[in-house]
This record gives C-alpha cells, structure tokens and sequence, in this order.
C-alpha cells in the first residue's frame, strides 16, 4: 500500500504490524542515524495521512515512524473498549518491537495524549516528547483545561455519555458526524486557513468512517470513562517536552491550557502559532523546523551531560 504525498510527489510505503490478532498499519521513512527515531500520533478521526506534509520533509534528517492507532485510519477496528490505556500499550509495543530503540513521540491531539501516557510510564522508552495541542484532562478543570467545570456542564457531559452507551444513539450520531460535509464543516472550523481543508483531507477522514467496526469505536470512545490525569502523568515524566500550540483553536483555550502544563512540569519548551487544532498540518512551514531544531538541541544536551 502507498501513500502519496501532493507536496513533492513522494511515496511512503504502508506496512501491517500483528498486534494481539489485530493488523496496525504504520509508515516508515528516513535512515537511523545519530538522532533518536521520531514517533508520530495522530489525533482523533485521523490517521497517517495526517502527517505526509511532516514526513516528507522531517524524513531527510531523521527516521521517521507513524502508525494508525487501533480502530482509526487503516488498523482494525475490533469492538474493544477503547482507552488510552489501551493505546499506550499499543504504543509501547510498537516501539519495542518495531522500532527498537527509544524515540521521540510526538502527538496531536488524543494522539498527544496518548504519547503522554507513554512517556509516564515507560520512560525508558522515551527521548523526548511533542505536544501539539493536545488532548487529557486535568484534575481540576474540563478536558481542555480552560476552565473550571460548573454542575450544569457536568450534567450535560454525563448525559452524553450515557446516551452514546446506547448503541441506536451512538450510531445515529455517528452517521451524522461522518458526512462529508459536516467532516468539512468541522474541519473549517478548527483550521486557520481554510485553503487547507482539501478534498483530499476530508476524504482521508471519511475513509476509515467506512470500515466494519467504524460506528463501535466512536461509541466507545466517547463512553468510557476518562483515564489517567495529565497532571498525574507529567508528574511520572523525566524527559524533555515540547508543545506547539495552533493559538487559534476554537476546541481549547490555548494560552490557559499552557498554563496548565507550566504549572505541572517545567522541563519544556513552547511555541505559539497562528494556526488552528491541527498545526502540523496546516501550518508544516512552521512546524516542522521547531521540530527538527528541537530535536536535535536535546540529542546535543544529552549528549553534553
């Protein structure tokens, strides 16, 4: 299977990695050399697609890897139940068996998240980690770590959950959200520049919404319970963290959700970009140099000590 990437026409060839009798896809790019491999996570709906623009270019310097989490892009969707728990586990996996050496993991979004639970309790297998706007909840705010929770929100956000534990709901709502034209809809919404919202993205967004299985991961994973804080977890890490922050996310308070991180662990380094959710993809110019400058400041700090 070949992925293309329109910037410059490049192909990366897809693989399939068994993972407890599941097919995971994953993409490979780039030669080992003297850097840590680089790790990429995609977000919620997204797959590795989502990252050909950083690939194509971070892939001359680095070794690159990205994979599809169970139950998005082109992995199997089993109808488990769907945690970051169970994405760390798949992460650690992939990385120890795979890759074999300790990488660093950057991740969007839940993708963020996920990295995040990684790095907290397998450090050993974490050089470095990259955040770009991600996802968890702390303990004392809502999951985007803007504000407070006030009871009426609480309620709200309890009465979802248990409407999407009833299947005929969850399905509705599903086939709802995966048209494409609400998938461009919410794409516009959460981008900066709209001229990035293509054809193309949102077909690589809809794609896996057609799989057997599809509609039970969505449900699942807007049921199950919230997992581990992302305070407790920044209080399990040692590596170093970079955050790059689209600052004009509709879906999180940027600037607050900072703070949030400061306040919890000082170890990192951030950057504020006129760029929306995603700003790996709409905004690779600026992003993939704060990557590979990073990147190669903490091997060089490492290797100084």
């Amino acid at each position: 299977m070949t992925i293309t990437t329109p910037a410059d026409r490049q192909e990366f060839q897809g693989n399939y990695w068994q993972w407890r009798s599941q097919k995971i896809y994953y993409v490979q790019a780039g030669e080992a050399n003297r850097y840590p491999p680089l790790l990429l996570v995609h977000g919620f709906g997204a797959s590795t697609d989502h990252w050909r623009k950083n690939i194509s270019d971070l892939q001359r310097e680095f070794q690159v890897w990205a994979i599809d989490l169970l139950g998005f892009g082109r992995s199997q969707k089993p109808n488990w139940q769907y945690s970051g728990s169970l994405w760390r586990e798949q992460i650690k996996d992939f990385i120890s068996e795979k890759i074999g050496q300790p990488v660093v993991i950057a991740g969007n979004s839940l993708g963020g998240y996920a990295s995040l639970t990684v790095a907290a309790e397998y450090p050993e297998l974490i050089a470095g980690v990259i955040l770009l706007n991600s996802a968890g909840p702390f303990s004392d705010t809502n999951p985007l770590g803007a504000q407070k929770i006030n009871p009426l929100q609480k309620l709200l956000q309890q009465g979802v959950q248990g409407l999407l534990k009833q299947s005929w709901a969850s399905y509705l709502l599903f086939q709802f959200v995966r048209q494409k034209s609400r998938i461009r809809r919410t794409l516009e919404q959460v981008y900066l520049d709209k001229t990035a919202v293509t054809d193309r993205l949102v077909e690589e967004i809809y794609r896996p919404s057609c799989d057997q299985g599809a509609s039970q991961v969505f449900a699942s994973v807007f049921s199950t319970p919230q997992g581990a804080k992302v305070d407790d977890l920044l209080s399990q890490m040692v590596c170093p963290v970079l955050m790059l922050w689209g600052e004009a996310d509709p879906w999180m308070n940027a600037r607050a959700r900072s703070a949030k991180f400061r306040q919890h662990y000082q170890h990192l380094t951030e950057h504020f970009l006129q760029a929306g959710h995603c700003p790996h993809d709409e905004r690779p110019d600026l992003v993939n140099p704060l990557i590979s400058k990073w990147i190669k400041d903490i091997s060089q700090n490492t290797k100084d000590e």
